[in-house]
């Protein structure tokens, strides 16, 4: 099964393919590691993303997208444009895979039961996938 994890931050969409295959996890290789939408955007930029997104997703035969989930309100609140690519991701129609939230609370609980079965600094990922290769991974273990 593949898995895209998905960490919305500001006007990126961060990426991290996870495939599991028999219980051995596997990282696909991708040169897309994020997507973004212009902080200016009008509707075409929108679905110009969705499309993107929808088309990356395809083309690496992704069965589930688990998005980590931002806060509403408070100190970390998500940002509006974050929010506006949430929905464009969760209202592409016409696609082979299921999208979810995880919530904070989720992930933390899941890691402390099923730790990470490696170091994330020896995945060769760029550090900035981190929270997303993590979102893949709870993905795929807290069924």
């Amino acid at each position: 099964m593949m898995i895209c994890g998905v960490e919305l931050t500001g006007s990126d969409a961060v990426l991290c393919f996870l495939h599991l295959d028999r219980g051995q996890f596997s990282l696909p290789d991708c040169k897309v590691r994020k997507l973004s939408l212009p902080k200016n955007h009008t509707r075409e930029d929108l679905m110009q993303f969705q499309r993107s997104f929808a088309e990356l997703m395809t083309e690496k035969g992704v069965s589930r997208v688990v998005i980590k989930e931002r806060m509403p309100k408070g100190k970390f609140a998500g940002g509006a444009v974050s929010f506006k690519m949430e929905a464009a991701i969760q209202l592409i129609d016409g696609v082979e895979f299921e999208v979810r939230l995880l919530p904070s609370a989720l992930i933390k609980s899941t890691l402390s039961a099923k730790p990470l079965p490696v170091p994330f600094a020896e995945t060769g990922l760029k550090a900035f996938q981190e929270t997303a290769f993590t979102a893949a991974y709870v993905g795929h273990v807290a069924n």
